[in-house]
């Protein structure tokens, strides 16, 4: 896969009483972005290609209880590569509200872009994203949402009528004053009739929604398509149901969305069949989050729901990096959760230790290989691994039974001698190696003896400007 935008969180303590979850502090983006309230700030990931063209903006999450929407924006980043022109992508608007699984924390964002006191704490959220739109090179915004039951122009049942939003592409008129992308009824109806070729069921018909919004459509002026329309910018709603699970939403969100590329000019390459049980695996694929500066790596899309005695830097701020861009870190109490957008994959309980840096790296014997591995990484192991005696270190093989003694290095370890209820997936085939020179925490690394071939992670990442490349984890 392509993995994702790889970014620096902090952990910050700040008190609030959440709706759904009481956290207790909440993350900041180091860095690039300034911190404002809520400190769970959007990302910004541009996939440009080498290619001159359009330039097209999706925005997911700009309410927290529509899944169907970030994630299909979240897979974008992920699993597509753009050949030609260049695509930009917030998958997490509004990602206080996401991980709350909340319309609104501080009220619905999506109503916020017409007149908006500056005491409001959506204010600075607001802003950047107005910004983002309004940049010279953004030619077509998309703004994804999940809506409930199915929209028609006329009264057909209770699920199927004009005030239900769900299988529609929305407009706020027909034209927009702007030289490219300005029929956005055309367009519209185009992406409607791709969409409706595809169908996974008849009845799962899209239709075209036209607000009419400068008619005196006093909610929709509020909203951010209706300001990227006022200000010349080709706008579109993509309301897939919420009457469909996640993955079927995101199906019907990304056959629209393909069809924008394609009328945008834009050429892309996804790594995954387009049907709703490959989405579902590509939401979950190769999810990771790597802790203090990968002194620690936790492969998380298979997770137990409790990881107890994660060795974590006394006094200090937690610091981590992820490869999805949904997926974060809160404080919750004495231990930490960890988020892939409104799901609570796993919770974190702490041991504190102070770090040695003496050692970023350990030799390993793999079925029988030499190998030199980074703190941080994943080996994958057919049978048997060893760590050979290191000086001043000692190693902990989490869950190893075989012989009761204080150092495990130098010991040959199979699979059949770490108690399956230690691993941190539940399959039982992925178990941690800890190293630790006396009392302080080394490093770790990750040995799975599972069958899937690991990718190599043995490669850095960079920030570019305000908004962070897309790059290898």
């Amino acid at each position: 896969m392509n993995p994702g935008i790889l970014k620096l969180y902090k952990i910050k303590k700040l008190l609030y009483k959440g709706l759904i979850l009481c956290l207790l502090s909440f993350i900041t983006y180091s860095s690039t972005f300034a911190s404002t309230l809520p400190d769970l700030e959007f990302s910004v990931h541009k996939l440009s290609s080498k290619v001159a063209g359009h330039t097209l903006l999706i925005i997911g999450g700009i309410q927290g209880d529509e899944p169907g929407g970030f994630n299909a924006a979240s897979l974008i980043i992920t699993h597509y590569d753009i050949l030609s022109g260049n695509v930009w992508v917030v998958p997490n608007l509004n990602f206080l509200s996401i991980i709350n699984r909340s319309r609104g924390i501080f009220g619905d964002l999506n109503r916020k872009f017409d007149k908006l006191n500056s005491t409001d704490p959506e204010f600075q959220t607001i802003n950047r994203i107005k910004k983002l739109i309004l940049d010279p090179k953004v030619d077509l915004v998309l703004n994804l949402h999940d809506g409930s039951g199915f929209y028609r122009n006329a009264y057909h049942d209770r699920l199927h009528n004009q005030n239900r939003w769900g299988q529609c592409i929305i407009i706020d008129q027909n034209q927009v004053g702007t030289k490219n992308f300005s029929n956005l009824s055309l367009m519209a109806k185009n992406s409607i009739g791709h969409v409706n070729k595809h169908l996974l069921q008849q009845k799962e018909l899209f239709h075209l929604n036209n607000t009419d919004t400068g008619s005196g459509n006093l909610e929709m002026a509020k909203t951010l398509t209706y300001f990227a329309t006022k200000n010349n910018k080709s706008a579109f709603g993509i309301e897939a149901s919420k009457s469909f699970l996640t993955s079927k939403r995101a199906y019907y969100h990304l056959l629209a969305i393909e069809s924008f590329f394609n009328q945008a000019g834009i050429k892309f390459k996804r790594n995954f069949k387009l049907s709703e049980h490959h989405i579902k695996k590509a939401i979950d694929d190769d999810i990771q989050v790597a802790l203090n500066n990968r002194k620690i790596i936790l492969k998380i899309e298979n997770v137990r729901k409790h990881l107890n005695y994660i060795p974590l830097k006394k006094n200090s701020i937690i610091e981590f990096q992820v490869n999805n861009p949904l997926m974060t870190i809160v404080a919750s109490g004495d231990t930490y959760s960890v988020f892939h957008g409104n799901r609570q994959l796993t919770h974190l309980s702490p041991q504190y230790f102070d770090y040695d840096f003496s050692l970023d790296a350990i030799d390993m014997i793999v079925d029988g290989n030499h190998k030199k591995v980074l703190f941080g990484n994943i080996v994958s192991v057919k049978n048997a691994f060893m760590v050979p005696n290191l000086k001043d270190h000692r190693v902990n093989v989490i869950g190893f039974t075989k012989e009761a003694c204080a150092n495990e290095s130098g010991v040959m370890v199979t699979k059949d001698n770490i108690l399956k209820n230690y691993s941190i997936d539940k399959k039982g085939t992925l178990f941690r190696v800890e190293v630790y020179k006396s009392e302080k925490f080394s490093g770790m690394v990750l040995v799975d003896f599972g069958e899937k071939k690991l990718p190599d992670l043995n490669v850095a990442y960079e920030e570019k400007g305000p908004n962070i490349s897309k790059n290898i984890f």
